[in-house]
């Protein structure tokens, strides 16, 4: 015998508890997943830094000089291709520093606006 009262579906107050208590988790999930995604492109740019800057040594001690630019690291296989700045979006924002008594490629930069997690400034890295 079946009942006239057996439940089939949910009620409204159960599926709004069931939305708040989902907008309230939220509230908290995602502030945490913006910070993430960027420290994730501070680590990346560090890492950028160091690649490129661990090339340009090694092209100044295969040759002797520092490369005249950031390309000329990629035609002679030093790098693969020039990084993206994860902070501008672009591999054409990088700072290039050249040495105290030359031309050429001496260190990198970033050329990002603003500062990091750590209150350094992207431009000093």
């Amino acid at each position: 015998m079946l009942c006239r009262n057996s439940r089939r579906g949910f009620t409204l107050i159960e599926l709004l508890v069931v939305l708040a208590i989902m907008a309230s988790l939220l509230t908290l999930v995602v502030p945490r997943y913006f910070q993430q995604t960027d420290r994730a492109q501070e680590v990346v740019l560090r890492h950028n830094l160091i690649a490129m800057r661990d090339a340009i040594d090694k092209f100044d001690a295969d040759t002797g000089r520092y490369p005249d630019n950031l390309d000329e690291l990629v035609s002679k296989k030093y790098l693969r291709e020039v990084p993206l700045d994860p902070i501008t979006g672009k591999r054409d924002s990088w700072v290039v520093t050249a040495p105290e008594n030359g031309t050429g490629v001496y260190d990198v930069k970033s050329g990002a606006d603003g500062q990091a997690h750590d209150g350094s400034n992207f431009k000093d890295w």
